[in-house]
């Protein structure tokens, strides 16, 4: 069983839990997978750093004595200079049982300064050198004797994504915890930075043999993905075909298996259930009528947002789990460092296009307050997650797919705007990009099924009971006749300043449940383009979940969610009304 702990939980309740195992090591070494199968319990890992900003605790079992693993989260050095780090440096402070620590075949003098650093607190070290594969196809080989006898603590070659080496490594593991005091190095605790460096790079120099070895084809893409000629050029045929397949693979499997489902198959089953019921008509009407329960929220949940969903996660997952994304960022760093945001963050911003949610989770990593609040509104104003595209997919696609081009550009010029305004009024600065490149690396077929399909379920756990409360909603307010009040207090906004219909209405009202829920409604209506575009402007830009909102407030106050809130909900319907009377005023 694995527990996923706040930030401002105690340490102490965890220390009373001894004894406890420590997992640490640099960003993208693979603890997160090392902690999946030493504990039997999946954990998102992805190819960059900031993924494990909060920390996960498992049980480990030594025999039949149970231990607490504890995934620490990825640091470059124990200085504290930023959240993960500074809980790395509480955990050792509490003098753990044993620090399993994951060195980066790739990256060995990073990780032996980290290593040399640890063993400075006197604690027990048993160490995975992961990522030998890597390096093996690099031409590179280790004298793990050597590392031992320099560094005084057991090393044992992994790879993590396959398994191998584990056996070797928990039996050492066992072993250690026995005897924690066999052949313990002691560091000299006065050892200033540059001195743990220069003592790094001769334990590297003297355990790593270099044969000669021409790059891989991978690794040839990788280098390429670097630099601007022609990593933009491959920059902008990945998106376009990420874009291309999310869209395409998307509406298949909707219009050949979801909607077929839904309508042949599902609702009349239903319909053939309640309608020879005897019940008043308004319940019938709730539960199967044009947005009954039974009937929308199958064509809403299932046929609407499911199909790009899925497509969405998996195409994510392999550009995460492959190394490509972090290439990417480091690529459009310049440019976004124009509008205040630092490539890295560019990371986040991708995962925001999943949910919004883990992405403003992941700016913890970055090492600055206003960084954090800039990505944070650029999330909030202008990126949708893949539910919410679906649907505008749907929506908009069903037109021209020339307007969704339009779409997109009115996302990128908000997301160009709120980064500019936002940087603007908060004060403080944005740090330089400091990222560490994984290397390029096929998935391992085993992780990525299981990591796609948590995520899956994930989206089904969290997601579909908001939205199932939004088809209640919906259901209610419609066939009791509610929704006719309310149109008729919003009438000016919605008709005279959007050119809606009257019945857009719900679509405001659902959107403050869930985001995509505000295009729902709107697939409904017999909508001309303009009418069609200015729905789903005002969708795109519209206030983010309640889930976003709770949040926001959780890492930052509560004053800053409500200020996202209220000028969200401003910023869409302004934009809106602003597109619908300047195109009505060119056609005229």
């Amino acid at each position: 069983m694995a527990k996923k702990l706040k930030r401002d939980e105690k340490l102490e309740s965890l220390v009373a839990e001894n004894p406890t195992i420590l997992l640490m090591g640099s960003p993208n070494v693979g603890k997160s997978v090392i902690f999946s199968k030493l504990t039997n319990v999946h954990v998102n890992s992805a190819n960059y750093s900031g993924t494990t900003v909060s920390f996960t605790k498992g049980d480990y079992y030594i025999g039949e004595k149970k231990h607490i693993l504890i995934d620490v989260p990825g640091t470059y050095s124990l200085e504290a200079t930023n959240d993960a780090e500074k809980i790395a440096v509480n955990f050792l402070e509490k003098k753990p049982e044993l620090v399993l620590f994951v060195m980066h075949a790739a990256d060995l003098q990073g990780s032996i300064k980290l290593l040399l650093e640890i063993l400075k607190r006197d604690v027990p070290v048993v160490a995975a050198l992961n990522l030998v594969d890597v390096a093996r196809r690099q031409g590179r080989s280790f004298d793990i004797e050597y590392m031992e006898k320099e560094l005084g603590v057991p090393i044992i070659p992994t790879v993590a994504v396959k398994g191998e080496g584990f056996d070797k490594l928990e039996r050492i593991v066992a072993k250690t915890v026995e005897s924690p005091d066999q052949n313990r190095e002691k560091i000299d605790k006065n050892l200033k930075t540059e001195e743990l460096w220069a003592r790094a790079e001769k334990i590297k120099n003297g355990a790593v043999k270099y044969s000669q070895k021409d790059l891989s084809k991978i690794d040839k893409f990788g280098d390429a993905l670097l630099k601007p000629w022609p990593g933009v050029l491959l920059t902008v045929l990945i998106l376009i075909a990420t874009i291309g397949v999310v869209v395409g693979l998307g509406k298949v499997l909707r219009a050949v298996l979801l909607l077929p489902l839904v309508n042949d198959l599902i609702v009349p089953f239903f319909e053939s259930l309640i309608m020879p019921l005897d019940i008043p008509d308004i319940l019938k009407g709730v539960l199967i009528g044009e947005y009954g329960i039974f009937r929308i929220g199958f064509e809403w949940i299932i046929a609407l947002v499911m199909p790009y969903v899925i497509i969405f996660q998996l195409v994510f997952t392999f550009l995460e789990d492959s190394g490509i994304l972090p290439r990417i960022a480091v690529l459009s760093d310049s440019l976004m460092s124009k509008i205040g945001i630092q490539g890295g963050s560019l990371i986040n911003i991708m995962l925001g296009f999943g949910c919004t949610v883990p992405a403003i989770i992941g700016t913890r990593t970055a090492s600055t307050k206003k960084e954090r609040l800039v990505v944070t509104a650029a999330l909030c104003f202008s990126i949708p997650c893949i539910s919410q595209i679906g649907a505008l997919i749907t929506l908009v696609g069903d037109y021209s797919y020339f307007m969704l081009l339009l779409l997109v550009l009115v996302g990128l010029l908000m997301f160009v705007i709120s980064s500019l305004v936002t940087g603007k009024l908060v004060s403080g600065t944005v740090s330089p990009m400091i990222m560490e490149i994984p290397y390029l690396l096929p998935p391992e077929r085993s992780s990525f099924t299981r990591k796609f399909l948590v995520r899956v379920k994930q989206f089904i756990l969290e997601a579909e009971g908001p939205m199932l409360i939004a088809v209640v909603f919906a259901a209610l307010v419609t066939e009791t006749g509610f929704m006719e009040k309310v149109s008729v207090l919003v009438e000016p906004i919605v008709s005279g300043w959007l050119g809606l219909p009257k019945e857009a209405s719900l679509s405001l009202l659902l959107g403050v449940i869930r985001r995509e829920m505000s295009v729902a409604p709107l697939l409904a209506l017999n909508l001309s383009p303009l009418q069609m575009f200015v729905g789903a402007v005002v969708s795109l830009l519209y206030i983010p979940c309640l889930s976003v909102m709770g949040i926001i407030a959780e890492e930052f106050n509560a004053r800053t969610a409500i200020g996202i809130f209220v000028l969200t909900t401003v910023n869409a319907i302004l934009v809106g009304g602003l597109i619908n009377h300047m195109v009505r005023l060119v056609i005229v």
